[in-house]
């Protein structure tokens, strides 16, 4: 196997050279920690991944999780209340999810390290690590 950063560059070359948008949709669990959250209503599962796949997201503004590194739209045709887009307006306890999320992207940080630290990634990949 080649240096992850190898397949890193050739997927992001590849998503630059044909436009290509990433949408991640949690079609999970929403709302609190175990035991608190809800399971995500299909219909608006359907909603967020019929509106990436048909190309409605593209011109929707958005914020940057500073957490996790990723944009999040802030409108979805179909989603009638946008407070579901972003995870944070969906627990009652904002600290709590700023806490669970930190503790989250600390993992992903720790692990990261872990596998890949040695591995002479490109420094802007690593930045866009959650917990970096």
């Amino acid at each position: 196997p080649r240096n992850p950063d190898v397949y890193a560059g050739m997927l992001g070359e590849r998503m630059e050279r044909y436009g290509t948008s990433v949408y991640l949709v949690n079609t999970g669990w929403s709302g609190g920690p175990y035991g608190v959250s809800k399971r995500i209503d299909i219909d608006l599962t359907r909603a967020m991944v019929h509106a990436a796949v048909s190309l409605e997201l593209e011109d929707v503004e958005c914020i940057e999780d500073k957490t996790f590194h990723i944009l999040v739209p802030q409108t979805c045709p179909g989603i009638p209340s946008p407070e579901i887009l972003n995870p944070r307006n969906t627990w009652e306890d904002k600290q709590a999810y700023d806490r669970r999320a930190s503790k989250l992207a600390g993992e992903f940080s720790k692990h990261f390290d872990k596998a890949y630290g040695n591995k002479g990634i490109d420094p802007a990949v690593i930045a866009q690590c959650p917990g970096k």
